[in-house]
Order: C-alpha cells, then sequence, then structure tokens
C-alpha cells in the first residue's frame, strides 16, 4: 500500500500515545490486567493523581480504556484496557523494541567518541 505523506495518520496515533505517562499506564493494563485507580498510581512512581487521572480520561475519551465505577462506599474504580486498546500492544512493543535498540546506537556512538 502506497503511503501519501499528505495523508499520514502517524499524528493521529501519536496524538493518543503521546505523553510520558501513557505508554506506560498502557503497558501495565496490558501486562497485569484490570487495576484500581489506588493499584494504578502506586505502580507509576512519580506520576500525581491529578496527571493519572487526565491521562485515563484522555484514553476512556479514546476507547482504549475502559472505567467502571461500583456503587459502594468508599467508591471502586477500576481500569482495563478495552478490546480495542488491545490492538495497540504491538505498536508498544515495537516501540519498546525500536527504543532499547536505539539507546544502544546512541551508546555505541558515544563509546566510539570518546575513544
Amino acid at each position: 500500500m502506497k503511503k501519501v505523506p499528505e495523508e499520514c495518520r502517524v499524528e493521529d496515533a501519536l496524538g493518543i500515545l503521546v505523553g510520558k505517562w501513557k505508554p506506560i499506564i498502557l503497558l501495565q493494563l496490558l501486562q497485569e490486567g484490570t487495576k484500581r485507580f489506588s493499584e494504578l498510581k502506586r505502580s507509576l512512581p512519580g506520576i500525581t493523581q491529578k496527571m493519572l487521572t487526565k491521562q485515563l480520561r484522555e484514553l476512556e475519551e479514546e476507547d482504549i480504556v475502559a472505567r467502571v465505577v461500583y456503587p459502594q462506599v468508599p467508591p471502586k474504580v477500576e481500569y482495563s484496557i478495552t478490546e480495542y486498546g488491545k490492538s495497540l500492544e504491538p505498536i508498544l512493543e515495537a516501540m519498546h523494541e525500536w527504543g532499547t535498540r536505539h539507546a544502544l546506537h546512541k551508546l555505541q556512538k558515544s563509546t566510539e567518541k570518546s575513544s
């Protein structure tokens, strides 16, 4: 399939995935399944409650993450990856693999320069 640069949809995909926390949130949910808000927060050291809420809402709006609120006191809220969201797994895996190779590439280049 020929790709026309003017019709590139990479920007659309990046718009959903961009951000320091979204890929990490998605990988947590993909690998570990449904999590309560507090469990997610504990598994992401450094993220604020406000930022986690914002990122989860954005992912929910895109139908990537599902949010279930249980009517109890105190409220129980769980997040999980949707079936549609699971389609991101090979993309995130490919990005992880490329990022690993790129980090090694940069390390090799800096080692060559210092030799």
